[in-house]
């Protein structure tokens, strides 16, 4: 499998590619350094790298390609580098191809692919930056992606609606789809300059100098083999010694008789592995090299070739002069140490030069082999920094220094770790470089299945069975787990010669995998101790894979009892293996072998844990299923499948049979008993992992089990991704009765062939299976629950929408919000025209991000006057947790426009309408006042945000506000109005027929004249109470000038938003004044002012007032000190009033927040919610918590609360 990995969105897909490479579009040149993409050339290639190989005698055959025209060699078998070197490794070249868009990604399978892919991690620190902004940076930063000189020529701009909903990861995305490398380095090099961030802007400039020497041409050092007289005895003595340890690793692993592994590889075996180490994409040199991957798919075996190599003298002469291979489960163990120590491990005469290591570290790579099995403690990450050779050390510090690049800064590192824990190492790295191994591809599992059976077409049938099967289908990139499922298959048809192949479950295939293997040992264990042999091999596992152990010494072995003959038994076939470099150890031959185990001991009768300390079965196996679905933590999801596959009863009877233990009757109500917790688990419907969920219960294939577990589930969000993910959705979604929310997100169009709408009519027509599936899915629409539908992201063809549609207007439908963001292609949206008039529940509809067109809107605006249609809102805000209705970036035309609003005026139920990211001109803006002067329109709320709207657009909207007597909520953000367009809407708002209470004008563009016209305004205005004026330059002069009404009680104004509006304590002063005499404001926002101490003194004067009804006061990042916090907390306990309070983004200081807490314990304190940095909560949280349980109603978070008024301005709640 090939994949472009950076960041949080490493494992994120992009179908445009997987199509491409689907649809062949891809051609292969003659040489392999050579790649190219039909729809992108010219491309980069890398070096791609895969799993160990045993193979017959080398042989080249020629083939002709009929996308090129030219000969390419295909190397088959392999040339073995030393005569005691069996296993080896497959090494080829794969480009990234520059049609990849949207998200740093993964590609799906492809019959041609490598098995290894690279990222150089050249946006880690970008990411890193971006995710070290607080919220508030974050969005200052978006706004300037949208400023005008940044657009670089022939560029689209960023679509403002996906701007504004995304996150870091999100946006570094996004960054990648619209800009080059280059540019992306100087565009944020830029922005963080404007923002002047200092610390970051330095990071920034020495990253682009970084990128523009990478550029630069790259020679590398040619290596050359060395020669005995060119090095010191000493050193030849430490390669003799290192081959012989890694020759002798290899001669201690016992493989399978028919293991035979098929695999592609290049003639020029070590240039491949040079390029491994060589300069990476940009050109730079990494210093820290990743391999992952599964396990079996042969990280080790590349390290350990790597070392090889250069031990024999053929590889990295000019580049290292050491090389060390550090195996993680040989010194976890190990007493406290120093660097230097450690190192003379594997010295000849326990007298490594060190000072000779430590005089040119540049020239030292450090293999440390299998971190997974390094067990880090939290506090490891705190712990004081480390440059020193010979301090001693426990063996995990000194591993952690290394990665930290503390010890040793300049060496390289070549680190091997299974792919599902590596958030952890990639916090330590300093810009790592990432390889994925995926071992066998689909090709290579192909070719092992025939020769194993020896017949094609029986393994082709096989093979079509067990890819139906995808999680094991995708297993089997590991040999061994071939090497078990094809032996299991075989056994089977051994014993029943015209049985059919079936597809079946993996844990069915383990099962009887293992039930054959526990007959053939039971010669090796008396009758009477078989059953708690098995017991314990089982109870090791499980232990391991909660301690992370899969290297068991003799003690281990020996505290669970188990039997010399059972682990000789199990050693002879491959169930466990001889560790090489630790003596008397042993490990699961593939660590899916651990994971199944571990599962049956959870299915075995029996209460004990396997943990010990009292702990019990059942408690851990709820804490194993609460770390797999909700902690999201992918070490588990395997053995949750097989836990869940095993509760099938004939499984279960299997396995008694086999091992002589029983199996407990309870682990089924015990499953269902944890279900039944989740229903009120909050949790669930945030980071709950449905799909690993509907995998699990699809494992079982108990349909009355499965609607057990289901019949309490409310919400589910779900990414089908291929075959796999549609499979288990359409088995387990036609079970969820009480389902109320459902997100899908379809990657890539489901293939049909035909599809059928009324599957019990006489002689319908026959679907295919995945049509078949695809209704299943759409059936949940009919539960008579389900309210929204979130179909966003999805890729859907005209037949899956139709069927879609089809299920949205049957008459046991209840839905009534859907949401179809960025649906591509665009003109299935056009099926949605009969649901409008065919389902008078649906009133919100978000179509936004999609690029209309003057076909499809034009069928969507007709229907909008239709009778039956009862849609209400057509926009959303971005930020919004409901589902409402929008048209934000998409791309309206005029003709679209005046479609648009010419339907509007014959609409009886639009109430919401947001056109925001769209371009409208003068014209479209004057064409709003027909339907909005039409009494039968009762269009209420309208968002025109980012619209670029002018000074004379202005005009036209001040006289829609007259002349719309039901408009009373308008959202005019990010649109360049400036002092000259906000005079004639002042004027309107002064007019007795405007009843607009809510206004948006944030990033308008205003300064202080502004705040004249609009002082004027609140004077003159009966409806006006909310008003916005975010992020505009109006200092304190223009302040002042709206206090000037605030001061008048006859203003009505009750929420002001002044945040980034350039306020200093002279603005305070001015506010505290208005706030004094004017009892209607109840919520304040000067959050992101330098306003300091000194203005916040000014404010509590005026909340100590028993006049003041101020409820709500934002103070976030205003630059305040533990100076404040006296005054502040003299507020707090005078004030009768204030229930809000956002502090956050401020230097308190531990002594501030302690002598705020002085009045928020009082029980006369008013204070509800208050928002402090997390650190700063930590202090407090314990106090916090006795207060509550005495019943205080008091929370203090870290996330942001207070409501800004260009979200409630159009009605929107937190």
């Amino acid at each position: 499998m090939l994949s472009f990995r950076t960041g949080e969105e490493r494992t994120m897909e992009t179908a445009e590619c997987r199509r491409t490479l689907v649809s062949g579009d891809w051609e292969k040149n003659t040489s392999l350094d050579e790649a190219t993409c039909v729809k992108c050339k010219p491309m980069q290639s890398y070096v791609l790298l895969a799993a160990p190989c045993r193979v017959p005698p080398l042989y080249v055959q020629k083939q002709s390609t009929r996308q090129t025209g030219r000969s390419m060699t295909t190397t088959r078998g392999l040339r073995t580098a030393s005569p005691a070197g069996p296993l080896q490794v497959l090494l080829i070249l794969w480009p990234k191809c520059s049609c990849v868009k949207r998200k740093p990604c993964m590609l799906g399978p492809m019959s041609s692919s490598g098995s290894i892919s690279v990222h150089d991690g050249s946006y880690e620190k970008l990411l890193s930056c971006l995710m070290g902004l607080d919220q508030y940076q974050l969005e200052e930063f978006k706004l300037g992606l949208q400023a005008p000189q940044l657009l670089l020529e022939n560029s689209r701009p960023i679509p403002w609606a996906s701007l504004k909903a995304a996150g870091p990861a999100d946006l570094l995305c996004l960054l990648s789809e619209y800009l080059t490398a280059r540019q992306i380095w100087d565009v944020t090099l830029h922005i963080f300059e404007n923002m002047q961030l200092t610390s970051l802007c330095k990071e920034m400039r020495a990253k682009t100098n970084e990128f523009t020497q990478a550029q630069e041409p790259h020679n590398a050092d040619q290596e050359r083999p060395g020669t005995p007289g060119e090095e010191a005895a000493h050193r030849r003595r430490y390669r003799e010694r290192m081959k012989a340890k890694i020759l002798a690793m290899w001669d201690s692993v016992s493989w399978p008789e028919d293991h035979i592994y098929l695999c592609n590889v290049t003639a020029k075996e070590h240039e491949e592995l040079r390029r491994l180490l060589g300069p990476n994409r940009a050109g730079a040199q990494p210093r820290t090299i990743v391999l992952e991957g599964g396990a079996g798919v042969g990280k080790s075996t590349l390290a350990m070739k790597a070392v090889l190599h250069w031990a024999e003298g053929v590889l990295f002469q000019d580049r290292f002069s050491y090389v060390f291979f550090i195996s993680c489960h040989k010194v976890k163990e190990m007493a406290d140490t120093t660097l230097a120590g450690l190192l003379s491990q594997d010295w000849p005469d326990s007298q490594a030069p060190t000072e000779e290591f430590m005089g040119h570290p540049e020239r030292l790579l450090f293999v440390i082999d299998g971190f997974e099995e390094m067990v880090l403690s939290p506090d490891l990450d705190n712990s004081p920094p480390c440059s020193d050779w010979y301090r001693q050390l426990p063996v995990a510090r000194i591993l952690l220094h290394l990665l930290k690049k503390e010890l040793a800064p300049t060496a390289t590192l070549l680190v091997t770790a299974r792919d599902y824990g590596n958030g952890r190492l990639k916090g330590l790295l300093l810009n790592p470089w990432f390889v994925l191994l995926s071992g066998f591809t689909e090709g290579d599992r192909e070719e092992y299945f025939t020769r194993f059976f020896g017949d094609y077409d029986q393994a082709t049938k096989i093979l079509r069975k067990i890819r139906k099967m995808e999680s094991l289908f995708r297993s089997c990139s590991a040999p061994l787990v071939c090497w078990a499922v094809c032996s299991c298959l075989k056994r089977r048809m051994v014993r029943s010669p015209y049985s059919r192949p079936g597809a079946e479950a993996a844990t069915s295939l383990y099962t009887r995998f293992f039930s054959g293997l526990s007959s053939a040992a039971a010669a090796s264990a008396s009758g009477q101790s078989r059953p708690g042999q098995w017991r314990a091999l089982c109870s090791l596992a499980a232990q391991g894979m909660w301690l992370s152990h899969f290297t068991f010494p003799k003690e281990d072995v020996e505290r669970w009892h188990l039997e010399a003959p059972l682990v000789e038994s199990l050693l002879r076939r491959n169930i466990l293996r001889k560790v090489g470099d630790c003596e008397d150890c042993v490990a699961f031959t593939h660590h899916s072998f651990q994971e199944f185990l571990g599962a049956v001991f959870y299915v075995l009768r029996g209460a004990r844990g396997s943990l010990g300390g009292g702990s019990t079965r059942h408690q851990e196996m709820r804490a194993l299923l609460s770390d797999a679905f909700l902690n999201t933590n992918v070490y588990w999801n395997q053995m949750v499948l097989f836990l869940f596959g095993l509760v099938r009863r004939d499984l279960a009877r299997e396995l008694e049979d086999a091992l002589r233990c029983e199996v407990s009757r309870r682990v089924r109500d015990e499953l269902l008993d944890w279900a039944e917790d989740l229903e009120g688990c909050s949790a669930v419907s945030v980071r709950f992992e449905f799909l690993l969920l509907f995998q699990c219960l699809h494992e079982t294939q108990d349909e009355d089990f499965v609607r057990q577990i289901l019949s309490r589930l409310l919400e589910a969000d779900l990414d089908i991704r291929g075959s796999l993910q549609l499979r288990v959705s359409s088995f387990c979604l036609k079970h969820c009765q009480k389902l109320s929310k459902l997100r899908l997100s379809v990657s890539s169009p489901i293939p049909q062939t035909e599809l059928t709408f009324d599957l019990e009519t006489p002689g319908a027509k026959v679907v295919d299976l995945r049509t078949r599936q695809w209704q299943d899915i759409c059936s949940v629409l009919r539960n008579g629950n389900m309210r929204e539908l979130d179909l966003s992201d999805s890729k859907l063809n005209a037949s899956s929408m139709k069927r879609l549609c089809y299920e949205l207007r049957n008459p046991r439908c209840r839905l009534q919000k859907l949401t179809c963001r960025s649906v591509s292609p665009v003109r299935v949206l056009k099926e949605l025209v009969l649901v409008l008039h065919g389902n008078h529940r649906l009133t919100h509809l978000d179509l936004s991000c999609n690029n209309l067109g003057i076909t499809v809107s034009a069928m969507i605006f007709r229907t909008l006057r239709h009778s039956a249609c009862n849609l209400q809102y057509l926009w959303s805000d971005c930020l919004t947790r409901g589902l409402l209705g929008r048209l934000e970036s998409c791309g309206l035309t005029a003709w679209a426009c005046h479609q648009l609003f010419a339907e509007l005026g014959e609409n009886s139920s639009l109430r919401f309408l947001s056109l925001g990211d769209n371009n409208l001109s003068n014209t479209e803006v004057k064409r709003l006042q027909g339907p909005f002067g039409t009494s039968r329109c009762p269009l209420k709320e309208l968002s025109l945000e980012k619209c670029n709207l002018s000074v004379a657009s202005c005009r036209d909207l001040a006289l829609l506000l007259t002349s719309a007597q039901g408009v009373t909520r308008l959202c005019l953000g990010l649109n360049p109005l400036q002092d000259d367009g906000v005079e004639p809407l002042c004027g309107s708002l002064a007019h007795p027929d405007c009843v607009l209470e809510r206004l948006v004008l944030s990033c308008c563009r205003l300064g202080a004249p502004s705040c004249g016209h609009l002082s004027d305004a609140l004077l003159r205005s009966r409806t006006l109470t909310h008003l916005s004026l975010r992020r505009n330059e109006l200092g304190d002069a223009g302040v002042a000038r709206l206090c000037a009404a605030l001061r008048r009680p006859r203003c009505r104004l009750r929420s002001l938003d002044l945040s980034a509006c350039s306020l200093t304590a002279e603005g305070c002063q001015e506010l505290a004044d208005a706030l004094k005499r004017n009892p209607n404001v109840k919520t304040l926002d000067i959050g992101e002012n330098d306003v300091q101490d000194d203005g916040v003194k000014r404010l509590c004067e005026v909340l100590k007032c028993s006049n003041c009804t101020l409820s709500t006061l934002g103070l976030e990042r205003c630059n305040l000190t533990r100076g404040c916090c006296q005054h502040l907390s003299s507020a707090l306990g005078s004030s009768k009033s204030l229930v809000n309070l956002d502090l956050s983004g401020n230097d308190l200081g531990p002594e501030g927040v302690s002598t705020l807490w002085k009045s928020l314990e009082k029980p006369t304190c008013t204070l509800r919610k208050l928002r402090l940095e997390e650190d700063l909560y930590s202090i407090v949280k314990a106090e916090l918590e006795k207060l509550q349980e005495k019943g205080s109603s008091l929370r203090i978070k870290c996330r942001r609360w207070i409501v800004r008024e260009d979200r409630c301005c159009l009605g929107l709640q937190d």
